[in-house]
């Protein structure tokens, strides 16, 4: 199995790259399309067509995109011998908390499409600037290796 991961180990890494970058677009628009539903009256077409999209978003890009990730992520670490690495083990733990934070913003927009409004505009903003300090995390962890 090892063979095999080390023949294939620059296409894994291609299409966790590729994958993850569909992933990340994804966690930038859905909090940004939320913020375009937020002042929608619930059941106005206004509201139907930021749902609608929000609800392609998720099925389209950030839950296949997710998957791939993972998937090619654990088969990289497997093919490179991270497990026993210190940035691996930090670029793990961020990751998960960016597949928390993609979970989190995935049940508030079908809240939202629901008619709730369970965050104000401000806190949508806010929230919206977590993926972009992860990935610059993630970035530093993978490329400068610090521990």
């Amino acid at each position: 199995m090892q063979d095999v991961l080390a023949m294939t180990y620059y296409w894994l890494k291609a299409g966790h790259i590729i994958f993850m970058v569909f992933w990340m677009a994804g966690l930038f628009m859905l909090p940004r399309q939320m913020i375009y539903l937020h002042p929608a009256q619930s059941g106005s077409p206004e509201a139907a067509l930021w749902e609608k999209r929000m609800g392609l978003l998720r099925k389209i890009i950030l839950t296949p995109s997710l998957v791939i990730v993972w998937v090619l992520g654990l088969l990289l670490a497997q093919a490179i011998g991270a497990w026993d690495q210190g940035w691996f083990h930090a670029k793990l733990l961020v990751v998960v908390a960016l597949t928390a934070f993609h979970g989190i913003m995935v049940a508030r927009s079908k809240a939202m499409a629901a008619g709730e409004r369970p965050l104000t505009e401000k806190q949508l903003r806010i929230w919206g600037e977590f993926p972009g300090i992860a990935l610059a995390i993630i970035v530093v962890l993978v490329v400068v290796k610090p521990f």
